[in-house]
């Protein structure tokens, strides 16, 4: 299984909506140079609150350009960017992964999906209605939750639109993506 990277963006401010950039650094243990997440903890307010030691488990957010497709189709105008996403992606099921999978980005990146994004209300901030359409329920009624995955990085390196990402799977059992 691979991919592309379709954008790539970063903020040094906690907004939610990041800006579109030529390239952008991941730093190993970091995340995202320059980016408001950049750290070995936690640098998500709402984290922060609770446990400012807890280790950053969400250095680098990723959203399929698919899904960006399916709110479009739905009436939304959104750009690659704009959700709060470091790395859109396009050609891999990011939320089909399981835990641990690695991403080798272009040359030299690898980054580990840690778990999945879980939304929040800021989405309805960028265009009513946003976090509604992120999320949806099974057959089963259980909720699921579209707005991407996390990763932490494990190989610096620079990625930028046009790099190929490939997919390595963690050993059997896969464990499912859970909120983080």
């Amino acid at each position: 299984m691979s991919g592309l990277v379709k954008a790539v963006s970063a903020s040094p401010s906690h907004t939610m909506v990041k800006p579109n950039q030529a390239s952008i650094r991941l730093l190993e243990g970091l995340g995202v140079e320059g980016d408001a997440h950049l750290g070995e903890t936690v640098k998500h307010r709402s984290r922060v609150r609770a446990n400012p030691d807890q280790p950053n488990l969400r250095q680098v957010h990723l959203i399929h350009g698919e899904l960006l497709d399916e709110l479009s189709a739905s009436g939304f105008e959104l750009e690659a960017g704009q959700m709060g996403e470091n790395i859109t992606t396009r050609g891999i099921d990011l939320l089909a992964l399981p835990t641990e999978t690695r991403l080798r980005i272009g040359p030299e990146s690898v980054i580990e999906i840690t778990g999945l994004r879980d939304p929040c209300s800021q989405l309805d901030g960028i265009q009513p209605g946003l976090m509604e359409a992120v999320l949806d329920r099974d057959e089963e009624g259980n909720l699921i939750r579209k707005a991407g995955v996390m990763a932490i990085v494990l190989a610096s390196g620079d990625v930028q639109p046009g790099d190929t990402i490939a997919v390595d799977l963690p050993a059997r059992p896969h464990r499912p993506l859970r909120p983080i």
